[in-house]
């Protein structure tokens, strides 16, 4: 299946193009850390639901202990109650430092460390399922992703997915309506078979 995923940086989406772009799926931001609420995510999810398309979500972490996770964990939930909206896929935890906040805040960088706040978000979130998304390095170098035993969502740009999860990003370049989005694969088990 394929599929995008949007945030507040992508404006205003035209569910109906995306659509008849042959999407499938939408993963839409809910917020990031402990208090920043992505006002486009029920917008965007309610957009997706009546285009057709099924959803799940993401949260970027700003995070630098399990303890804080776990905050952000509850924060994101309660997005996604208030927005009284039903996700058919998971949560993905963004454990990355695109803006190098945690580089900033002295981050112990420390594999186990990572993996440990990612494990608190995973927990702190249920009842709702939960996976975590990262690039292919940090998830290699970073991230101890077999031990977690949740979704993970790949970012490798390019032609080839080395893990092979639950799902793909291939790109940041996929233009819909003149948009550019994330594009992204949703592997069923045939696809990684084949």
């Amino acid at each position: 299946m394929k599929g995008i995923d949007v945030s507040f940086h992508n404006g205003v989406v035209d569910w109906q193009a995306v659509k008849a772009a042959g999407i499938d799926f939408a993963i839409c931001r809910t917020g990031f850390g402990k208090s920043g609420l992505d006002e486009t995510f029920s917008r965007n999810v309610e957009g997706a639901h009546a285009a057709g398309l099924i959803c799940g979500a993401y949260h970027y972490s700003y995070a630098l202990t399990p303890a804080d996770a776990i905050r952000e964990a509850i924060f994101c939930k309660r997005i996604i109650e208030d927005a009284g909206c039903l996700l058919e896929l998971p949560v993905f935890f963004d454990m990355e430092d695109d803006d190098g906040y945690k580089s900033r805040h002295y981050f112990n960088f420390n594999q186990r460390n990572v993996t440990r706040i990612c494990k608190a978000f995973l927990d702190a979130i249920k009842p709702l399922n939960a996976g975590v998304y990262a690039s292919y390095s940090w998830l290699e170098r970073y991230i101890d992703w077999q031990s977690l035993d949740c979704a993970i969502w790949n970012a490798q740009w390019g032609s080839q997915d080395f893990l092979q999860g639950y799902l793909w990003q291939y790109t940041a370049n996929l233009y819909i309506g003149g948009k550019k989005f994330d594009g992204n694969i949703l592997y069923d088990e045939q696809d990684k078979a084949g």
